[in-house]
């Protein structure tokens, strides 16, 4: 289990984003959004991600960019393939990730939650080491936050139908769940 300290998460690499400011009086966490993402579309390994989240993208380098130029967009964290873990917004911040959403009746979902960015896409199953590591976050998170119980786990495409399918069709929920112990 890693620790928590000051909305950080041991072991995870720190990259501060801008792109977050802070939850409204009273909000806390309790509720994690499961997104995939990968840039340009399919495509792995690169740092393209991280510089979207830290406004340091370079919208020239791919035509696909060209669509994220002016975008100011975060998550707390992204879990690369090989399940390592990157930080960009300390869990008691609110990070740009959820855009207009609703989860249980409740709208604004950036204000209650946490982001969490999986590397990957529609086409291509999700690691392995993805699904470890994001149950061991998981664990960590409900162990810190006794406000977050353990079903306010949802995909950006359930706070966001028909705006957004992400993490999309690849990802397995039941394995997931077989993970994390249920």
């Amino acid at each position: 289990m890693n620790r928590i300290e000051d909305g950080w998460l041991d072991g995870a690499q720190r990259m501060r984003s801008p792109n977050c400011d802070e939850r409204p009086a009273g909000a806390g966490v309790e509720l994690v959004v499961v997104h995939g993402i990968s840039l340009p579309p399919g495509e792995f390994g690169a740092a393209w991600v991280e510089h979207l989240f830290l406004n340091t993208l370079d919208c020239s380098a791919h035509p696909y960019f060209s669509s994220l130029d002016g975008l100011r967009v975060s998550a707390h964290l992204l879990v690369r393939r090989d399940g390592s873990l990157v930080q960009f917004v300390p869990f008691d911040q609110r990070a740009w990730h959820a855009g207009s959403s609703a989860w249980r009746g409740r709208e604004h979902c950036n204000d209650f939650s946490v982001g969490i960015e999986l590397e990957g896409c529609d086409e291509l199953a999700y690691s392995s080491a993805q699904y470890t590591a994001l149950a061991a976050v998981l664990r960590d998170l409900r162990a810190h936050y006794p406000t977050l119980a353990a079903d306010a786990v949802a995909g950006h495409s359930d706070i966001a139908p028909g705006r957004k399918n992400d993490p999309g069709p690849a990802f397995d929920w039941s394995r997931l769940e077989a993970t994390r112990g249920g």
